[in-house]
């Protein structure tokens, strides 16, 4: 999967709108996110992990409200993704659950979570998805993975790479797997285990002929050894 473009409305820790266009920025090879402590690099992880799977890494998962605290009142909490995957571009945007205030100025109502995936065609975006179950899925089948495998080995959160260190074998195999071709490799290893099992009997095989032949030459040579004897007293 490669990230094209990345906006963000009302999200963590920007109120206002932020775009991020990764094609421009990557196009030396490499994206470094850096700056002071609070200036919002978290929330731009956070927003591609919730464009994708709804949901950002780490213990900021459990958080009710991802909406920005310092945003309008009436701003919606958005994010939108472009990305491709297996040659194709698809646009994700997602909005955060949130408390909208009542139009009469008192109290307010919840917001529930909305997400809409499209894919583009000829003729502009197509629509794929749209609603968040169905989203999730398509998802998870273009991706190949779960939230917990993306955030475990894609966006490993602060402090969690351990996690992953100490995992044990058949657990970090598949997820990497996932992540590097290896399908060339296994079937390499399939095909020598195979040869070397044909191989394996043909030797057997081999040895069975041998000892058989062997075998009856000894009878052979058992069966001539009295006329043999005669002719010699002879």
């Amino acid at each position: 999967m490669r990230p094209h473009r990345l906006e963000l409305t009302a999200f963590g820790a920007f109120p206002g709108k932020v775009e991020l266009d990764f094609d421009r920025l990557g196009a030396g090879g490499l994206v470094l996110l850096c700056g002071e402590t609070g200036g919002g690099k978290t929330t731009l992880l956070d927003a591609l992990g919730f464009a994708l799977y709804g949901v950002v890494p780490g213990l900021r998962a459990r958080a009710k409200d991802l909406r920005s605290h310092h945003a309008e009142a009436d701003a919606q909490p958005q994010v939108r993704l472009e990305f491709s995957v297996s040659g194709q571009r698809y646009q994700i945007t997602r909005t955060a659950g949130w408390d909208r205030p009542r139009r009469g100025g008192e109290g307010s109502s919840r917001v529930n979570p909305t997400a809409l995936l499209r894919r583009r065609t000829d003729t502009g975006w197509e629509a794929v998805a749209q609603r968040n179950e169905d989203v999730g899925l398509e998802i998870g089948r273009l991706l190949g993975m779960t939230a917990e495998q993306f955030f475990q080995v894609i966006m490993l959160p602060q402090g969690r790479f351990a996690d992953f260190l100490q995992a044990d074998h058949d657990t970090r195999e598949r997820l990497l797997k996932r992540l590097f071709a290896v399908s060339r490799f296994e079937h390499a290893e399939q095909w020598l285990a195979d040869q070397a099992k044909i191989a394996g009997e043909r030797l057997a095989a081999a040895r069975g002929d041998l000892a058989r032949v062997a075998a009856r030459a000894a009878e052979a040579a058992s069966a001539t050894e009295p006329d043999d004897l005669e002719a010699d007293a002879d």
